[in-house]
C-alpha cells in the first residue's frame, strides 16, 4: 500500500508530464495560473530561480516559441 505523499509525488509526476506534453494548446490563462501555481510550491520549498528556470524550460519547449513559429509572425 502507498503512503499518502507517495500517491501525491506519484500523481504530481504523471499530471506534470502530461501538462508539459500539451501545454502548447492550453489557453494562455490556464497556462498562467499552472505557472503560477509551481512558482508557489516551488517558493514553499525555497526553490530559488525557479520562476526564471521554469520560464526559460518552458520558453524552450513551447511549440510557438521554440523556433516553430511562422514567417509571418516572426
Amino acid at each position: 500500500m502507498m503512503r499518502p505523499d507517495s500517491d501525491r509525488e506519484w500523481a504530481s509526476h504523471l499530471l506534470g508530464r502530461a501538462v508539459i506534453d500539451v501545454w502548447s494548446g492550453l489557453p494562455q490563462d490556464v497556462q498562467q495560473k499552472l505557472f503560477e501555481q509551481a512558482v508557489l510550491a516551488a517558493e514553499i520549498r525555497h526553490d530559488a530561480g525557479m520562476r526564471e528556470r521554469l520560464a526559460k524550460f518552458l520558453h524552450d519547449h513551447h511549440a510557438r516559441t521554440a523556433g516553430h513559429e511562422s514567417a509571418s509572425s516572426a
